[in-house]
Order: structure tokens, then C-alpha cells, then sequence
């Protein structure tokens, strides 16, 4: 059984694989079946001075053609170059370029090692061993060879043809080569693709034209196997073929690392720390914040931006990230006091046009949380032409440190008292009042736990507060937030009854924010500020 060795003097080895441009920057490494007899083939005729190929030839080449080699890669990585090749086109006096890549493995002083699991007699051995000698290069003319038969064992092949049903799990991968069908195989298609070549000729006189139409119908068709290593791209392309006859596409497993650097490693990045709230700022590429979506708008903006967040955590797959979809690993919703993310897009300068957004997500946002809220550069408004966009401004741990951090990445002194209101001051506050109505999640009655007093207390206990002392309900507050959207556009439960309140609570020590309570208090609705004095 025969095995090649071959070192690259040059220490590079240039191939593209069949089917790809040379601008693509592939490289063809194991060099391919098809390449290899190719070059055997091509070393006769240049070394040997055969006129056609001898037979003790063709039963070598139908030999290692029946068979698939083994190879032993040494370490490789990729590299290449970039060059304006002149394509002789004038234009304005100067003659233009275009640019070719030209790619290679480097393999230093590393040794490939070819192996045919075939039976050679003595004289195609030495056939064999004559052709090998004489290769000057494989693949591209700059790749230099020195190659010959050896006796060397190998421990070990790192490049192998893919078996069916054969997975070789993690390190390996597989690559597409280029090799023969079988001899035999051949000449059964041959024969039958000739046979319906022929099959319209059948009835007709054998006339020198007829003849000459016959052989033109079964010229695509070479005669062995041999024939069709021997032929040109020209000639096969000239006759409709896509790849040469005789060819197939064959997988092999090879190593992950057999050629460094081919193939892109994502960088990677620190685990993001969990953090309980993120500041996020909205403009418009313009500046223009007239632009931006009035404060009435805020549930609409808040869905939104959720679903852009879920879509990109999930980018179109299942995921399990409970603090941003309230849903555990298997789809069903949390039941844990209100403890994954509230969207709450806010109006910090005071102008009626939502200019901020805060996620508050009290067990915590992860790392998935974190890095698709990054993600979302842009969001949209309804009625507004420009698009809006998103950055992250800061994060909030629930500690005073963190909170006053991030306090200072705002420069206005109005955007930060603002945001401190809806935070809560160091220590918590005793009086909250609305900032977006309070809707009631059930319908209202008179007395009891169903009224607005019973309501709004069942809310605070379900989020492990303790009861308000006082609970008024603002008249001018009510009339001031009296345009607000309250219907979620999707999803959720039906909203009982369209009513929104503004409130003022007083509790009987301090509490801290964000505080939002009552319908689709996640997307931003019942909301609260901390009063002092």
C-alpha cells in the first residue's frame, strides 16, 4: 500500500478547491483525490515522455482511482495577499486594476503524508515512485514539491473520507473534495449514458453522416476513466459539463485546527454581572426631538421595545432568559412578585416626548438580558418618519454606589433629579405619585377588595411591599394623564375596564422605586415618582 511523502520547499501551498473563484480566499487543503492522479497523470507525460499513457500507467491510476487516500495534514494556517492586476483597459489615460487575492497555507517545514489503501505489483511501485519524484508542484505553480514514496509509519491519519452515519463530535470537521468514481462504476454509466446517446439513431441507415452525428453524440462521453483525467476545462465545458465526467463530490473529516486562522474565532467576552436596572437613551439621527413619541404613547413603545429585546435573545430561537420574558424554561409564566423586567420609557427633561428608557428587572438581569439589550440599536414610533435610536447609557446594582455612578452620565441636572424621583432618594421615600395612570387590573366596585383602595394594596403586597396609609386619588393628575394609551396592542389579559387614575400614596415608612403598579405595569403604565416634604 502505497504512501507519498511531500515537503514544500517554499513552505506554502497554493490550491483553490474545485466550484470556488480564487477571490473567495479558499483553500484546498487536503490537496483532492482528482488533483493528486491529475498531477501523476501530468508527470509522465512532462518526465517520462509518454506520447499516450501505457498500460502498466492505466492500471496504476485505475488503482489508486478505486480507492479514497489518507492523509496525515502537518499544522497549516492560512494566509494571502492582495494584488491590482492590470486587466489592459484604458480609462482617463491610466490603465485599471482589479484586485485578486491570492491564498495560501503555510506549512512551513511540515511533511504531508499521502496513503492509498490499494495493492501495487513491483513495477507500478516503481512507477509510482518515478512519477512522484519527478513533481515539481501541486495545485498552483508557485507551490513547490519535493515528494517520494516512503516506509515511514504514521500513527496516526487526520484527514479521513466521512463514513455514513459516522459523527466524529467536537475538533473535527468536514470539507469537500474532489475525487474519481470507481473505473468500474465509470464504464457501467458510460455504457448507458452512450446506449441513449445512440438510441435516436437506431432506425436510421448507417451513413457517413448518421456516423458522424453518432460520434458527435457520444463525444462527451470519454472512452475509460483514464480519458477523463487527461481532458482540459475547456474541453468538458464545451460540452455542457458542470464538473468533469468521471468526478464526484466526496466528504472527508479533518481536524478543526488543520488550518489556523481559516475559519473566524468569535472574540470572547467577559460574563456580564447581573444588574437590577439599565438607563437607555432615545434620539433621532437628526436631533430633532420633536421627533421623539409623546409621553401618551408609552405602552405602545415599551411592547415594542420588549419584543425587539426577546428577538434579539432569541434571534429566532426558543430561549430560556425568564427575567426579560417572565416565562420559565418551559414557556410558563413566573409567579414570583413581579420580579422580571418592567420597559418603563420615561420623559426626563419635562418637554412631553419620551426621551429615556429604564429596565428594571428586580431578580436581576443576566448576561443573555444584558447583551440583546446592547443589541437593539434602533426602535420605531408611530406617526414619526425618522428612526429612533438606542444606546445605553449606564446600569443600576441596587446599591447607592452603582445608583449615584450612574446618576452621573447624565450632565443635566434636571435628568438627573428626574430620574433620582423615579429611583427613589437615598433611603426611600414616603409619598409616591403618578407618573402614567394607574389601570386597575380588575373592575372597580365601591367597597371592598375590588375597590381602588383594595386593588391598589393587593398590588403592593403581591411585590412584597407593605400597604399604603394614605391613597387619594388626584383629580387634576387624573385629567392630566386622561390621553394616555391603556390597551396593550398584543398579548396579556383584556383590559377590565378603560379607566386610568392618578394617585398620591403615603406609606408609613419609606419605600424604594421603581414602583409601578396595576395593568401592564411591566410596559411602563403605573408608574410613580418619589415626593418630598
Amino acid at each position: 500500500m502505497p504512501t507519498v511523502k511531500l515537503r514544500f520547499p517554499g513552505g506554502r501551498y497554493h490550491a483553490t478547491p474545485w466550484g470556488h473563484h480564487v477571490n473567495e480566499g479558499l483553500i484546498e487543503w487536503p490537496p483532492s483525490p482528482w488533483r493528486l492522479l491529475r498531477a501523476l497523470i501530468a508527470c509522465g507525460f512532462s518526465s517520462q515522455r509518454w506520447s499516450e499513457v501505457p498500460p502498466i500507467a492505466q492500471r496504476l491510476i485505475n488503482k489508486l482511482a478505486a480507492v479514497l487516500p489518507l492523509y496525515r495534514l502537518p499544522a497549516a494556517s492560512a494566509a494571502h495577499s492582495r494584488h491590482f492586476m492590470p486587466i489592459g483597459v484604458l480609462a482617463k489615460g491610466r490603465e485599471q486594476t482589479t484586485l485578486v487575492f491570492d491564498t495560501w497555507a503555510n506549512v512551513g517545514s511540515g511533511e504531508l503524508f499521502i496513503h492509498w489503501p490499494c495493492e501495487l505489483n513491483s513495477e507500478e511501485a516503481e512507477l509510482l515512485g518515478k512519477l512522484i519524484s519527478s513533481l515539481g508542484y501541486l495545485g498552483r505553480s508557485e507551490s513547490w514539491v519535493e515528494a517520494q514514496l516512503t516506509d515511514e509509519a504514521v500513527a496516526e491519519w487526520n484527514a479521513v473520507p466521512c463514513v455514513e452515519n459516522e459523527h466524529r463530535g467536537p475538533g473535527w470537521e468536514q470539507v469537500s473534495l474532489m475525487a474519481t468514481i470507481s473505473p468500474t462504476d465509470y464504464e457501467q454509466w458510460r455504457v448507458a449514458q452512450v446506449q441513449e446517446a445512440l438510441r435516436p439513431f437506431q432506425d436510421q441507415k448507417q451513413s457517413a453522416p448518421v456516423k458522424k452525428k453518432q460520434a458527435q453524440a457520444i463525444e462527451p462521453y470519454p472512452d475509460d476513466l483514464l480519458s477523463c483525467l487527461t481532458k482540459d476545462t475547456t474541453w468538458w465545458k464545451g460540452h455542457g459539463w458542470s464538473q468533469p465526467p468521471g468526478s464526484r463530490r466526496v466528504l472527508y473529516w479533518r481536524l478543526s485546527d488543520s488550518l489556523q486562522g481559516g475559519t473566524p474565532v468569535s472574540p470572547t467576552t467577559p460574563h456580564r454581572k447581573p444588574v437590577t436596572t439599565m438607563l437607555l437613551s432615545l434620539t433621532t439621527p437628526s436631533g430633532n426631538r420633536a421627533s421623539l413619541p409623546p409621553c401618551t404613547r408609552t405602552l405602545p413603545q415599551a411592547e415594542r421595545f420588549h419584543k425587539q429585546v426577546v428577538g434579539k435573545a432569541g434571534n429566532g430561537v426558543k430561549i430560556d432568559c425568564p427575567e426579560i420574558t417572565g416565562k420559565d424554561g418551559c414557556g410558563r409564566p413566573l409567579h414570583s412578585h413581579h420580579d422580571h423586567a418592567h420597559t418603563i420609557p420615561v420623559d426626563l427633561d419635562d418637554d412631553g416626548r419620551l426621551d429615556h428608557l429604564i429596565i428594571f428587572a428586580k431578580r436581576g438581569l443576566g448576561d443573555m438580558a444584558q447583551r440583546a439589550i446592547h443589541r437593539v440599536k434602533r426602535t420605531w414610533a408611530k406617526g414619526v418618519a425618522d428612526d429612533i435610536q438606542v444606546a445605553v447609557v449606564g446600569y443600576w446594582r441596587d446599591d447607592e454606589e452603582t445608583k449615584r455612578d450612574l446618576l452621573r452620565q447624565l450632565q443635566d441636572a434636571r435628568l438627573r433629579t428626574n430620574l433620582e424621583s423615579i429611583l427613589g432618594p437615598p433611603g426611600g421615600a414616603r409619598i409616591w405619585e403618578s407618573v402614567t395612570p394607574f389601570v386597575p387590573p380588575r373592575f372597580l366596585k365601591p367597597r371592598g377588595k375590588n375597590s381602588i383602595e383594595g386593588q391598589i394594596n393587593a398590588e403592593l403586597v403581591s411585590r412584597q411591599l407593605r400597604p399604603a396609609e394614605v391613597i387619594e386619588v388626584k383629580a387634576d393628575l387624573t385629567h392630566a394623564l386622561r390621553h394616555y394609551i391603556r390597551r396593550r396592542s398584543r398579548g396579556g389579559t383584556q383590559l377590565p375596564m378603560d379607566a386610568g387614575f392618578g394617585l398620591r400614596l403615603i406609606f408609613s415608612e419609606p419605600i424604594t422605586g421603581p414602583l409601578l403598579l396595576g395593568y401592564a405595569s411591566h410596559y411602563g403604565l403605573g408608574l410613580f415618582r418619589s415626593v418630598t416634604g
